[in-house]
């Protein structure tokens, strides 16, 4: 969720100003329990900067190198053996205090708004499954309730449970920075800004966050079938929970071998708006037989009927393999805003009286199966 509910990621865009690209090296020792918070670890880490001068080149970053690897080892291994995803393992009441790593931006210049990568360092006290949100508390009061903090504000994680440094403590969100213009004046109004979104996309490393969670049942990948069909469909930010699934499918030697198809739908509004495209298209190019990558640029492309071309319009258009997979036991995933739904809704619907199915009963089905995911924002 973003905003006031989830969060993403990103990684290689093009940029035409200076960039300040930072990795981490991490040295762990850590013994993991989701049930009682008796974890130990200990973490060293060494942040290396440097600058880069690009002008319209793409900066690549350190998860797009790492996606050129065929397999990644991952620890602590004990990660795997869970048998039921961590929940609520810190509350409003009681967060956590990580650590802000890296912020890199993820879209080009061309791009509406700003979309950031944040790497934060939780000591692998706060493990988290694939699909799942953290919480994050922005500092300062809350202006409603004086003197008290500010609501939680829910962000979808956007890596794996061992996160991009792969060592199982950090986590990573995708978060597009919120700002608000006058009608009037068509000026930005700065008092009306996103307060948590802006806390995030302005932190610098070494900057501290308090973070509750993890929480979220309902996006978690299912992994009892390997040779399952995933069919994901997310707009913007909505993007970031599908980077983990992907990460664990197609980048880390981990105990689910995946064999299925991953088929991701990606809507935005132009090319210097995708995220974490780089990544994607290297999953594409490793993994033909078993990932698809559609992407629906609004602003850059025409839908059947010469308007703008939207993610339902791309389901459109695949709408009879999609159907089918669906029959076979696929899982549908949505995330994003609320506002893709109603679209999608309508389309699902149109396409199924097509086929002469009643899509309100084909609905229930799916959720009767537990095929149907969403979380919207």
């Amino acid at each position: 969720m973003a905003g006031s509910a989830v969060s993403q990621v990103a990684i290689a865009v093009p940029i035409g100003s200076d960039i300040s690209l930072r990795r981490s090296a991490f040295k762990r020792r850590n013994t993991i329990s989701f049930s009682d918070k008796s974890w130990a670890s200990t973490l060293s880490l060494d942040l290396k900067s440097r600058n880069a001068q690009k002008t319209n080149q793409y900066i690549v970053c350190m998860s797009v190198q790492q996606a050129s690897k065929s397999k990644v080892t991952v620890s602590p291994l004990e990660l795997e053996a869970a048998k039921e995803p961590p929940l609520n393992l810190f509350k409003p009441k009681e967060p956590y205090t990580a650590t802000i790593i890296s912020v890199e931006r993820l879209v080009g210049p061309k791009a509406p708004g700003e979309t950031c990568h944040i790497v934060i360092d939780h000591g692998g006290n706060v493990p988290y499954w694939e699909g799942q949100s953290y919480g994050v508390i922005p500092p300062g009061e809350n202006p409603k309730k004086p003197g008290y903090p500010h609501n939680v504000r829910l962000y979808s994680i956007a890596s794996s449970r061992y996160g991009d440094s792969f060592d199982g403590k950090t986590t990573s969100l995708c978060v597009r920075r919120a700002v608000y213009y006058d009608p009037e004046t068509e000026k930005e109004d700065p008092s009306k800004s996103g307060v948590c979104s802006n806390f995030l996309c302005n932190s610098k490393p070494g900057d501290k966050v308090q973070i509750t969670g993890p929480s979220g049942k309902i996006m978690l990948l299912p992994e009892d079938n390997p040779n399952a069909s995933h069919i994901m469909i997310a707009t913007g930010t909505g993007v970031a929970p599908f980077r983990g699934y992907l990460r664990r499918m197609f980048m880390e030697n981990v105990t689910f071998k995946f064999r299925g198809l991953a088929w991701l739908f990606l809507g935005v509004a132009n090319n210097d708006s995708l995220l974490y495209d780089d990544e994607l298209t290297k999953f594409l190019q490793d993994y033909p037989d078993h990932f698809r990558y559609d992407r629906a640029l609004s602003r850059e492309q025409k839908n059947k009927s010469g308007g703008k071309m939207y993610v339902q319009d791309k389901i459109e258009e695949y709408s009879d393999e999609i159907f089918k997979l669906l029959d076979d036991g696929a899982h549908i995933y949505f995330c994003g805003l609320k506002g893709m739904m109603p679209g999608i809704q309508e389309t699902l619907k149109r396409v199924a009286e097509q086929r002469g199915e009643i899509w309100d009963e084909k609905l229930s089905q799916l959720k009767k199966n537990k095929q149907w995911h969403v979380e919207v924002y």
